[in-house]
């Protein structure tokens, strides 16, 4: 086998085999050893892998044989005085085909094996989580989290009881990015130059070409170096996002969660799946937390568990903008703040899009009622009132002519002054006196925007280095108007493969304008009568079923994806085939038909048993009140997740499964 070795800071050695075609030599006694990571937290495989080991202090001398041979990563040829040097095929910049679900073999994530799951309480919000947390810790995660479908964010309560103060959450639901720290001038981020943290040592002395080849092994390579990486989440979500932590821990990463002290996440530390957990009072006001969290990223590097931090990332939406914060000021790999505020905003959006030439509809703000005529002048009907600070789904609606135009505004608008902020909730105000104004902590401007038909897509897309390196194309079955609630979705699309491409093609196009040149993003979109347009940017890992269908159709696991970007390691996803072997996945979210009490959950029970079904999980529990669409934004009972060997047959079957489902609402 053909070996180089590169001296990394701290005296460490990094050897690096190129290709394993037979069994190993036995050169050195690190061939049958099991070595310790680059920080002694988790032990390195011993045999049939990419990268040998991390180790610590003087080694034996191993010299490279020279040979040549081809292999999957290229032309390998070792030189006479040892220097290895690689030709390697030139690399697509991405690809939105469909990628084999299991192209990436040791190491990768595998679907869940579960023909079934289906637990009352396992997915209940409100109920008692693991390791003794409250209901109330449980609704501060769903408060930072929009992703936990079983609850809206009127209902979520984060702070302490009888606090009127306006928390940092909320700030971040309603007012985003609030009093957190200015964003660096896009001159000023230019010249930023990156911390050298231990990952970013080694990413030096490595050839360039070897950490962002495309295939098994340098996927391989890549997941060597973020073995023993110390990685920082801020926000852990809601508990079903216990899977993101558990990925990390498999490879070698040591998780420190910050989150509110009564996180269903700290008992993951006693669980053995993260490394340390923070708690700090999510009810303070923002400047607060935002410090309170800087002061305990940069405590790590005197703790001997963690050392330095080597990234921080979140997967939770309200946590986007106070994660790009810290990672400009701790000088770490990540998002431009200013990015993020752009694609937060989406009037914002809108106005970088229109510079950029790219296709938007039209669109106004209206900050008084006075603004009503303009504004229906310039935009037009049909058209959708939303809040500008994208308040979940509070507050969006359709309008069809101008009488529905002025009665809907003066709905939202009554709707948005009559709330107030509780122990950290929107909630009615009951006339007591408590609490604080929603219009005192919440932008009440309303943007509304030309009524866009057509079929609705998701793009999920991994960026590295400026540039695209994979996007993929769901569908979106239509939502319920005039509250657009989901329905359903497939992977993959159905749509004709150029209808796919001008999607993807506006994804992409979209992120470059707004500044991104690395990480995940779930970009949403509709391919309507006058082409492709955007709805909106979420600068993070999609939440719901988007991971579980990547990784079973595709084959690309997006929380690895997401930690490489985290620490500054390239993002090359391994893209074999035109042809996605895993078939295909539809799910969808069981709407409530009317209002009432949900009795049971029995409903769901003849699904258990039946072929091809991934998962069904309830949203809520028995004796739930919910709202039909009769009377409001309906209630998400439950999901339904399915997988066949192609998209027709998946979304046929998930029709014939959700039809003979009747949930007893009374």
């Amino acid at each position: 086998p053909l070996l180089a070795r590169v001296h990394t800071a701290r005296g460490r050695v990094f050897f690096i085999c190129l290709f394993i075609p037979e069994p190993w030599e036995r050169s050195s006694p690190l061939v049958d050893a099991g070595m310790a990571c680059r920080r002694c937290w988790a032990a390195a495989p011993s045999a049939g892998t990419l990268v040998r080991g991390l180790v610590h202090g003087p080694t034996a001398e191993i010299q490279p044989k020279p040979c040549a041979r081809q292999t999957g990563m290229g032309v390998v040829d070792a030189a006479p005085d040892g220097v290895v040097e690689a030709q390697f095929q030139r690399a697509r910049a991405g690809s939105w085909t469909s990628p084999l679900p299991k192209a990436q073999l040791q190491g990768a994530a595998s679907p869940g094996g579960a023909d079934f799951e289906w637990s009352e309480e396992a997915f209940s919000l409100d109920a008692q989580p693991a390791g003794g947390s409250t209901p109330a810790a449980v609704k501060a995660s769903i408060a930072a989290d929009p992703d936990a479908r079983g609850r809206r964010v009127a209902e979520a309560s984060f702070a302490s009881p009888g606090d009127p103060r306006a928390h940092f959450l909320t700030e971040q639901l309603f007012a985003s990015p609030g009093t957190l720290p200015k964003a660096a001038s896009s001159t000023d981020r230019q010249l930023r130059e990156l911390k050298h943290t231990a990952t970013h040592e080694m990413l030096k002395k490595l050839p360039k070409h070897l950490v962002e080849a495309t295939g098994p092994d340098g996927q391989a390579l890549r997941r060597r170096l973020l073995n023993g990486a110390t990685v920082v989440f801020f926000t852990a979500g809601y508990p079903g996002k216990r899977f993101i932590f558990e990925r990390a821990r498999d490879m070698g990463v040591k998780s420190v969660i910050i989150e509110h002290p009564d996180s269903w996440a700290r008992a993951l530390v006693d669980e053995g799946i993260i490394a340390k957990f923070i708690p700090i009072d999510m009810s303070q006001d923002a400047a607060i937390v935002f410090q309170q969290t800087l002061d305990a990223i940069r405590a790590l590097a005197n703790d001997p568990l963690t050392r330095e931090a080597d990234g921080v990332v979140t997967f939770c939406e309200l946590s986007v903008p106070v994660v790009a914060r810290l990672t400009e000021i701790l000088q770490l790999p990540g998002h431009s703040p200013l990015s993020v505020d752009k694609a937060r905003d989406k009037h914002w959006t809108r106005a970088e899009m229109k510079k950029a030439g790219l296709p938007s509809p039209n669109n106004m703000l209206i900050k008084g009622e006075a603004d009503l005529q303009a504004v229906a002048s310039e935009v037009g009907f049909p058209a959708v009132l939303k809040p500008i600070s994208g308040a979940a789904s509070l507050g969006v609606k359709k309008v069809t002519g101008w009488e529905d135009l002025q009665s809907s505004y003066r709905e939202v608008i009554t709707e948005l002054n009559s709330l107030v902020v509780s122990s950290g909730a929107l909630v009615k105000n009951d006339g007591s006196g408590t609490g604080v104004d929603a219009n005192k902590v919440m932008d009440c401007t309303i943007l509304m925007e030309q009524y866009l038909d057509g079929s609705e897509v998701d793009v999920d897309v991994v960026m590295s280095d400026g540039d695209w390196r994979y996007a993929a194309v769901t569908d979106n079955g239509p939502t319920l108007e005039p509250y657009f609630n989901e329905t359903w979705a497939v992977c993959p699309s159905v749509l004709p493969s150029a209808s796919q491409k001008i999607l993807k093609d506006l994804a992409i196009a979209t992120l470059k304008c707004l500044g991104f040149q690395d990480g995940i993003f779930h970009v949403e979109l509709k391919l309507t009568t006058h082409g492709p347009q955007l709805i909106e940017v979420n600068a993070r890992m999609g939440g719901g079923q988007v991971h579980e269908t990547n990784l079973r159709v595709w084959g690309i696991d997006l929380v690895e994806e997401t930690l490489f970007c985290g620490v500054g390691i390239p993002c090359r996803p391994y893209i074999p085939s035109r042809e996605p072997p895993g078939g295909a996945v539809a799910y969808c979210d069981i709407n409530a038909t009317r209002s009432g009490t949900l009795q049971s959950l029995d409903f769901l029970k003849p699904l258990k048993g039946k072929e091809g079904i991934v998962w069904a999980k309830p949203y809520i529990q028995a004796g739930t009140q919910v709202v039909g669409p009769q009377d409001g934004l309906p209630t998400w009972l439950a999901e339904i997740v399915v997988q066949k060997s192609n998209a027709q047959e998946a979304l046929d079957y998930l029709f014939e499964l959700q039809n003979s489902l009747d949930p007893p609402i009374v």
